[in-house]
Parts: C-alpha cells; structure tokens; sequence
C-alpha cells in the first residue's frame, strides 16, 4: 500500500521534488501553501492550505522552504507546521549515488545525480540539489541548502542554516559557519565565519554578519 504525502511549500524546490519521489511507493495528495494566490494554480495537483495536514493524519510530509532571500528562517517554517518529526520524510531521487556508512537524516531532499561518498554526514531539513557531490567525512548540519553542481570536498563541514550557491567548490577541511551563505560559482578556500556572505573566486567576504 502507497504512503500518501504532502510537500510544502509550492516553491521551486517542491516543484523538482516531484521528479524525485518513487510513485510506487508515494501517492502524492499535494502542496501546501499559505498564500491562497497560489492555490488557484493551474499545476494539475492540488495547492492546497494547512488544514489538509488534520485532514490526512497519517500523511507523511516533505518540507523544502527556502532561497537565497529566506533561507534563515526555514527552521521557523518547517517547525511552524507543528507535526511530530516522525511524519517528515526524506525523499531520494533514485539516480543518487549513495556511498558506505552515509547518514542522511530526517526531511532531506536529495536530488538527481548527487553523489554523497564514504562517511559524509547529511543532517535534518537539508536540501541537496542536482549533481552535487560531497565527499568523504564531510558534514551538512540541519536546515542546510546545498546548491546544483556544487562540489563539497573531504571533511568540509558546512553549518546549520546554511545556503551553497550553485556551481560553488569548497576546499578540503574548511568549515562554513552557521548561517552563512556562498554566492553563485563561488570558490571557497578559507574557513567562512558564521553570518557571513561570501561570493568569487576566490571567495571573498560582501557582508558580515
């Protein structure tokens, strides 16, 4: 018997969710959204409020907020839903390649074509987007985003809260800090203070926190 599921919100990230889940394991009831604009979408799948979480109790629920703009407050969000941890699901795109003794914690989206290798640490409400990889000993603390083509190297530890632009490298051993977020193609090769927004290559400090 299918697992019925709910995603929030309708964003981008929920909308590349759907190329992500098993149908033979999930029937998909809908989004959930607070603005009620949205719900009067044309997508062929419900758009739907709040209340349908009590309407189907033992739905299972992905939660993917979040951009460059709001990534701070997706710990808010999610928790905002007021559902037990045990109703969150991570969803894993089947072409992902997942190596020995990876940890890949509750509500995680995990995209097509990344790869995550020995012993790298995924934690809770992390969002990883296409072919990105990171490599061993690595660690994304929880509420993370992780853009496309990113390529996170050995024992890197990125914080809590944190945003990875798309087509970003991190060096080996460095950490990112809590809340920081790394511009688009950014290269990074020295630690990045937590609050911090860095952008270039190398990547260089815009705005501290």
């Amino acid at each position: 018997m299918k697992e019925q599921l709910i995603i929030f919100p309708y964003n981008g990230n929920a909308l590349e969710a759907l190329d992500c889940i098993d149908e033979s394991r999930y029937e998909l009831l809908g989004f959930i959204d607070d603005d009620p604009q949205k719900r009067n979408k044309a997508t062929g799948i419900k758009i739907c409020g709040r209340d349908v979480l009590q309407q189907y109790p033992a739905a299972r629920v992905l939660a993917v907020p979040g951009s460059p703009l709001t990534y701070k407050h997706r710990a808010e969000a999610i928790a905002s839903l007021g559902i037990p941890a045990e109703r969150f699901v991570s969803i894993i795109h089947p072409s992902a390649t997942i190596g020995k003794a990876v940890t890949i914690g509750a509500n995680c989206l995990i995209m097509a074509g990344v790869v995550l290798t020995s012993n790298a640490v995924i934690g809770d409400h992390v969002c990883i987007l296409p072919n990105t990889v990171v490599h061993h000993d690595a660690v994304v603390c929880d509420y993370s985003l992780i853009g496309s083509n990113v390529t996170i190297a050995g024992g890197v530890t990125i914080g809590r809260n944190c945003y990875i632009g798309s087509g970003t490298g991190v060096r080996n051993g460095l950490t990112i800090g809590t809340g920081a977020l790394v511009g688009l193609g950014s290269v990074v090769v020295r630690d990045v203070a937590p609050g911090d927004t860095v952008a270039g290559n190398p990547a260089r400090i815009f705005k501290k926190q």
